[in-house]
């Protein structure tokens, strides 16, 4: 029987077979003399050995489409990052990392800003004029006036999803609120920090409906890029594309050049200021990691 890891726990691996039924099972020897670990997300091949009890052997991981580090997790379709309009505050550095990062492993993402009902006037339209262009679809929600929630069912619909965010943004809120079955543990934002406590200790697929599931993350407040040259980062940055060939060099970094039309649209508001100097942030800190 066919099935994919939900879980890993311990040595055990429950998997969410074809029939519906979630198996816990170990893995064959083999994989650990291969070296091969099985990961969430996986694909398998299993053997039922106790219907009654739902035990089983994975007996072999199908080819994955992709496999992320942080957290480990195979056959991703989409990310679904969790930012809140206030309370914490957005940390769009923090955010602008993560984009980065799924881009590097070609795995789309949504962006996802959740506490609408908090939002100051204004500030919704602002972040959306920061995210136009950036190549992510952005969304708007608030889990606890269950407004937009509908629209993040639809995305979700037939993918596997990872979401993340940081600590305290209503991932386990919103979680809950796209299931049933599985009650992700909620904590409060600290009033002393301005942050989360992290409340998801493991990664676990949350199976939605047939063939849609729902990778929860623990949250995380800081993104270290890796893998990634300084002279690269700019093609990260999609708004800027339009504009390079018009830049007076070819290979201009969109920093101290002349004559750049990246600045250019910059001054003239066709280009977010914030994601701009976000990227001069990022450039500085990939420039000086190449030094050392």
């Amino acid at each position: 029987m066919q099935g994919k890891i939900i879980k890993g726990i311990g040595g055990f691996y429950y998997v969410h077979g074809q029939d519906g039924i979630v198996y816990e099972c170990r893995a064959k020897g083999i994989f650990r003399k291969d070296k091969i670990k099985p990961l969430v997300g996986d694909n398998v091949e299993i053997s039922v050995l106790d219907e009654e009890k739902c035990t089983g052997n994975v007996d072999e991981i199908l080819p994955r489409r992709n496999t992320l580090v942080r957290p480990a997790a195979a056959n991703v379709d989409q990310a679904l990052v969790v930012f809140a309009v206030a309370s914490p505050k957005p940390n769009l550095n923090l955010l602008d990392r993560f984009l980065i990062s799924m881009e590097q492993q070609d795995i789309p993402v949504a962006i996802c800003f959740n506490k609408t009902d908090l939002a100051e006037e204004g500030a919704l339209e602002q972040l959306r004029q920061v995210y136009d262009g950036c190549g992510s679809s952005v969304h708007f929600v608030s889990v606890a006036q269950k407004e937009g929630i509908q629209e993040i069912q639809a995305l979700l619909e037939g993918k596997t999803t990872i979401v993340a965010g940081p600590s305290g943004v209503g991932k386990s809120s919103l979680t809950n609120e796209l299931q049933s079955e599985v009650k992700m543990e909620v904590g409060e934002v600290s009033r002393k920090i301005d942050r989360g406590k992290h409340t998801t200790r493991h990664t676990e697929l949350i199976v939605l409906r047939k063939d849609t599931y729902f990778l929860d993350t623990p949250g995380f407040s800081s993104l270290y890029l890796q893998g990634i040259g300084y002279e690269e980062l700019k093609e990260y940055f999609y708004e800027f594309l339009p504009y390079e060939p018009y830049c007076r060099f070819q290979g201009c970094m969109h920093l101290s050049e002349p004559d750049c039309a990246v600045k250019e649209a910059l001054e003239a508001g066709k280009i977010s200021r914030l994601r701009y100097e976000n990227y001069v942030l990022l450039s500085s800190e990939l420039k000086d990691q190449k030094r050392y």
